[in-house]
């Protein structure tokens, strides 16, 4: 064979070599390979197909003469079958087996996940942007450091005006007047209620306080000789009445005996304008004029001698009157610098650490804790006399509520948990809907008056 031919051959054999994926790639006529099916040898399995071909097929329908087995034998046979995977009717594969899928979610965890989403998500609460109600609150003292608005557990709201102690029934939207003190005792400097929502202690401008049933609207005793100046602040822990006056210190009165000073507590350099017990009735926190936070311990309580604190707090730069003890965190307390400083505080009691700090750019003259969610309000002053609801403990802005056009002074929350009244230097009274409606409290609270103050356009 000369050069030409076999350069010819290799030249058809070349050609011969790859038709079908040239075809398959560049074909325009899908009609050319109707006809063809080529095996594919690498999904065949060749030792099964000789057996298919040669020893499987006999006893069938096409080998007669085949010995019958028994029925043992055939069983036998297809369970073996069935083991070595012969029931396959296939000889010839036309293309590779697709892959085994890969379990990307375990089963386990994919259930796991379609009940977690399963979950009906908690809807967004709605939060009013204005106050449900505003009532006129002539001669409302605009004082920083004076405490005159407070909501007993009997769901009792008793305000300060002026020398005038009034009180409104939240549950049938009746106001009465408990008592008017002369002008050599006042102006009402403090209110607070007793744990049992029948009792008011009043604090005055003379350094006096005086307790009041407010059933019958009788004075019950006056507290005399615990300060030197007015009472500003004052704060109940059962039988004990904890006052602090303008004088710097602190007293804790039993009330039920007749020296009522047991204990005595020094520490702050000026006016005290905030006490809070804490829900285990164990610590006070006490806010003054001077800037600092003390945190009383009862444990280390001395009847002889003036009690040492258990924390002195100093980082805050203005004077601090709006203290709040968490609800969910007994040692966890929230404080609140005035206008040089404008900030909110987390304490750990326990320690004495400050855990976080905020600026809020204004006051911070009051702060409630929700009962039901992990939120926290504030009422401030210049600028803005918002009030501003707080995510805890992120601390990001979930409302900001405006209405007040003088700052905020003083708040106080209902029994339930859910309104806030909030009382301003523009001698109104107002009412939030701002912590919601707990499931529990929906059927148990009753009905309010829509319009409680409605024979009234003045509170006196």
């Amino acid at each position: 064979m000369d050069a030409g031919s076999l350069n010819s051959s290799s030249y058809l054999k070349s050609q011969s070599r790859f038709p079908l994926q040239e075809q398959f790639l560049h074909r325009k006529n899908s009609k050319d390979n109707l006809d063809r099916f080529i095996p594919n040898r690498s999904a065949m399995d060749l030792d099964y197909a000789h057996y298919m071909l040669t020893q499987g097929r006999k006893g069938g329908k096409e080998n007669p003469t085949a010995t019958v087995n028994s029925p043992s034998r055939e069983a036998y046979r297809k369970q073996l079958a069935e083991a070595l995977n012969l029931n396959r009717t296939r000889i010839l594969a036309f293309k590779n087996k697709p892959p085994t899928p890969v379990e990307l979610i375990p089963q386990d965890h994919l259930s796991s996940s379609l009940h977690y989403q399963a979950k009906p998500a908690k809807p967004r609460r709605y939060i009013p942007q204005t106050s449900e109600r505003t009532l006129d609150a002539p001669d409302l003292v605009d004082d920083f450091y004076l405490n005159l608005l407070d909501w007993g557990s009997k769901n009792v709201l008793a305000i300060a005006l002026e020398n005038t102690v009034y009180l409104w029934d939240a549950s049938n939207g009746s106001t009465s007047e408990l008592v008017t003190v002369g002008d050599e005792d006042g102006p009402v400097t403090s209110v607070n209620w007793a744990p049992d929502g029948l009792h008011l202690a009043i604090g005055l401008n003379n350094s006096n306080v005086q307790l009041w049933d407010s059933a019958s609207c009788k004075q019950l005793r006056a507290l005399r000789g615990c300060h030197r100046s007015r009472v500003g602040s004052m704060a109940w822990n059962n039988h004990i009445l904890t006052t602090g006056g303008m004088d710097g210190k602190i007293i804790n009165n039993d009330v039920r005996i007749r020296s009522h000073i047991v204990e005595t507590y020094r520490g702050h350099q000026q006016e005290v304008c905030g006490l809070k017990w804490s829900a285990s009735g164990q610590q006070l926190a006490s806010g003054g004029n001077d800037n600092i936070i003390h945190i009383w311990d009862r444990s280390v309580a001395s009847s002889n001698s003036a009690t040492q604190w258990f924390h002195r707090l100093e980082e805050h730069t203005s004077a601090v009157k709006a203290l709040a003890w968490c609800p969910f965190q007994g040692n966890l307390l929230a404080s609140g610098g005035g206008g040089g400083d404008r900030s909110i505080k987390f304490w750990n009691t326990h320690t004495g650490a400050c855990l976080n700090s905020i600026d809020t750019g204004s006051q911070v003259c009051a702060l409630l804790w929700n009962k039901n969610e992990r939120e926290l309000l504030s009422s401030h002053g210049f600028t803005q006399n918002q009030l501003v609801l707080w995510k805890y403990p992120s601390m990001l802005k979930m409302a900001e509520l405006t209405g007040h056009t003088s700052r905020v002074l003083y708040m106080a929350q209902s029994p339930d948990g859910c309104t806030v009244a909030t009382a301003a230097g523009d001698e109104t009274l107002r009412f939030w809907n701002v912590f919601g409606v707990p499931e529990v409290a929906k059927k148990a609270t009753p009905k309010a008056n829509p319009e409680p103050f409605s024979r009234f356009n003045r509170i006196r």
